[in-house]
């Protein structure tokens, strides 16, 4: 079999069964695990995967850029925002991320709501800016482009300082063995600092990012109180996760329910 097709197969596997193990495709092609490896490196490097501990798994494709972001299931983070809101109470202090879906969240608060935002995202305060009972606190550091968040030491010695009722968190992937993870070192340690921060994680996890991983691993997907998904996220995809220990909340008109099936 040809390098090309090799390449082929193992993304149609992944495809098919939302995971590769490196041993089983060298016994079902007759080849070595380290020409299967190499593979699987030089994919990662294209970046059509995203290798872990005995094979690989889909990349996560929220790991573009913001405005590639914006355009990923645009409605599912709509719903998914609008239902997070509805799960802030009056007199909150809830920590909010950066990203598109917590824009959403940040944009469906009510009006009338009085409570304290703490974010590390500009964009996530300038949502809020037309809220006018809503405390907004701003985390300073180095900017990171890339998710517009401040990153870095002074963002970190922040947030030890703070104790929140419940963070709003936004990852690249979510998968019942690789965690939660996201796609920067930084980042990943702010995610951190923040779910240590807060009384409870809930995790905003739109249909792209279910199954997917990436580089740098937060948190396992146990640590997070619940899980925030779209209405028409999968059962399958869904099932793993809920045995990993969160509850599993899907996005309805009415808020949030828990997702059954």
């Amino acid at each position: 079999m040809l390098t090309r097709q090799r390449k082929q197969h193992i993304l149609s596997v992944l495809q098919r069964d939302g995971h590769v193990v490196a041993k089983a495709l060298s016994d079902e092609l007759g080849l070595s695990e380290d020409t299967i490896r190499r593979d699987l490196r030089e994919l990662a490097a294209e970046g059509l995967l995203q290798r872990v501990h005995g094979g690989a798994l889909p990349v996560a494709a929220a790991e573009a850029d913001l405005a590639g972001r914006q355009q990923l299931v645009p409605d599912e983070k709509v719903a998914i925002g609008r239902a997070a809101a509805r799960l802030v109470r009056p007199g909150q202090v809830v920590f909010i991320d950066g990203g598109t879906t917590a824009v959403q969240l940040a944009r469906h608060l009510p009006k009338n709501l009085r409570a304290t935002v703490v974010t590390h995202s500009p964009p996530v305060a300038a949502e809020l800016v037309s809220h006018a009972a809503v405390e907004v606190v701003l985390i300073g550091g180095r900017l990171f482009k890339h998710s517009m968040v401040a990153v870095g030491a002074a963002a970190m010695a922040a947030i030890a300082r703070i104790h929140a009722d419940t963070y709003f968190m936004g990852v690249t992937g979510v998968h019942a063995e690789a965690g939660l993870t996201t796609g920067d070192m930084e980042e990943a340690e702010i995610k951190r600092a923040l779910m240590a921060a807060a009384a409870e994680t809930v995790v905003l996890a739109s249909s792209e990012k279910l199954g997917a991983a990436s580089a740098w691993m937060v948190n396992p997907v146990g640590a997070a109180a619940s899980l925030l998904v779209s209405p028409d996220a999968p059962a399958q995809a869904l099932a793993p996760l809920r045995k990993a220990g969160p509850a599993i909340l899907r996005a309805g008109p009415d808020g949030a329910d828990k997702a059954g099936g």
